[in-house]
């Protein structure tokens, strides 16, 4: 176990805490609950995000807050508030964005506990991004590509474009690295149906998995969909889940 200037040095605000624990002795003592049950509660805002019940992953991003709060990890607390504030508001595409971030500082606060109590520190594993896999998103909204992006960013490359001729001269150039497609319908220029009818002229629905997501919900539209081999079908508003298994389930689930 170092000294509390260990701490002090990282930016843990200690006499701020040793308000509410009064000795350092207690402090310690619950620091190690606090080292247990961080590895659940990050479980659980993972698990809620994929899914974004919003309501829930609030509820475990108030009890990190809270937690960093009482053990004086100041930076912590603020980014856990903001994430609890933005599950209250529903807003799942703030959560998506910014995640990574508050993942990195949950991560930064945990190796310092670790490294003050004299326990083995957690190495950041580095992620390759596969070079011959690509994701094409098509999509006229700048927030559905970035919430997208966001998913896959550290896994595939995510390639984009606004309408369907961005996504034909996307194809046309990249025809051979692409793993799945993510096709809007309802957009400027050539929209998605036109599409599929440019990969069954090509016959290009073998090589490049189509799923459509739509917040069109016609029936006569869907079953235009229908008569092209696409993968499946996600209707907007969508979750974290639903994007992954489109991509990386054989089937839509």
């Amino acid at each position: 176990m170092k000294d509390k200037d260990f701490l002090i040095e990282h930016g843990v605000n200690v006499s701020k805490s040793l308000e509410l624990f009064g000795d350092m002795e207690t402090y310690n003592e619950t620091l190690k609950d606090f080292i247990t049950e961080i590895v659940e509660k990050r479980k659980c805002l993972q698990k809620y995000k994929e899914v974004s019940d919003m309501a829930n992953y609030a509820i475990y991003a108030h009890s990190v807050k809270s937690d960093a709060k009482y053990f004086g990890f100041d930076s912590l607390a603020e980014i856990a508030l903001n994430h609890e504030m933005a599950g209250k508001q529903n807003n799942m595409y703030y959560v998506s964005e910014h995640y990574n971030e508050f993942m990195q500082e949950l991560d930064r606060v945990e190796n310092i506990v670790r490294e003050y109590m004299g326990l083995e520190i957690i190495k950041e594993e580095k992620t390759i991004l596969p070079k011959d896999q690509a994701i094409l998103v098509v999509d006229d909204s700048a927030v559905i590509k970035k919430f997208i992006q966001t998913i896959f960013n550290h896994k595939y490359q995510v390639l984009e474009a606004a309408d369907g001729n961005e996504a034909i001269q996307v194809v046309a150039s990249n025809q051979h690295s692409i793993k799945a497609m993510l096709l809007d319908l309802n957009m400027p220029n050539v929209n998605g149906l036109q599409v599929l009818e440019y990969f069954k002229q090509n016959n290009l629905f073998y090589q490049i998995p189509i799923t459509v997501i739509t917040g069109v919900g016609a029936e006569d539209i869907i079953q235009q969909v229908k008569k092209y081999q696409v993968k499946g079908i996600i209707f907007k508003p969508f979750n974290e889940r639903d994007i992954r298994n489109a991509v990386e389930a054989e089937e839509i689930i």
